[in-house]
């Protein structure tokens, strides 16, 4: 038997259907491109900032606080976070450590922090040293001894420094030394907050 209204509820259905895809692509979308709008606020030492296309999976290998408590890095989800790795054997790691000390004295709070990680052969002494010479007393002195988060990360080199969103998820990374206090540094770490806080 046939209905007037048959016509009608296939229209609907259409409509549901196209309306949900359409959610789920724009969902999909606007993750994948979340911080492409940074490619224009890569200038001077940012150019060398790698944006993944898609947000990467943190690892949940553990590493300590200067009290030896475990910590993984979901720890930090609460804001927009910046993990360094660096040690105290590597030259450009302490050219660049009072740059990312002064970026969290520039932009550090509720949205956004600095984490800075000694991985591998660090002794507590040699870092608390290294931060008493440079005045640093802002930034707490994480380390991961055996390197084992450093290795899940694929850190095949140091300094590196990765951006985490709020959702516990690596969506850059960088390469190598850089003064992260610049003006351009500022202004893309600027960028990157205002990206996260929108979401």
């Amino acid at each position: 038997m046939k209905t007037p209204f048959k016509g009608l509820t296939n229209f609907s259905t259409f409509v549901v259907l196209y309306t949900a895809f359409s959610l789920c692509a724009n969902t999909v979308l606007s993750e994948v491109n979340k911080f492409s709008i940074l490619e224009e606020f890569k200038v001077g030492e940012m150019k060398k900032l790698i944006l993944h296309e898609t947000p990467k999976a943190l690892s949940e290998e553990v590493f300590h606080k200067p009290n030896g408590d475990p910590v993984i890095l979901e720890s930090f989800s609460e804001s927009l976070t910046l993990v360094n790795f660096w040690a105290t054997w590597c030259a450009p790691c302490l050219k660049e450590m009072p740059s990312l000390s002064n970026l969290q004295k520039i932009k550090g709070g509720k949205n956004f922090n600095v984490v800075t990680i000694a991985t591998m052969r660090n002794s507590p002494k040699s870092v608390d040293k290294f931060f008493e010479k440079m005045s640093i007393d802002n930034l707490i002195k994480y380390q991961d001894p055996k390197g084992q988060l450093a290795r899940s990360l694929k850190v095949a080199g140091l300094p590196l420094t990765i951006l985490i969103n709020r959702d516990s998820e690596e969506v850059a990374r960088f390469i190598g030394d850089a003064d992260w206090s610049s003006p351009q540094a500022v202004k893309l770490i600027e960028k990157a907050i205002e990206i996260e806080m929108q979401n």
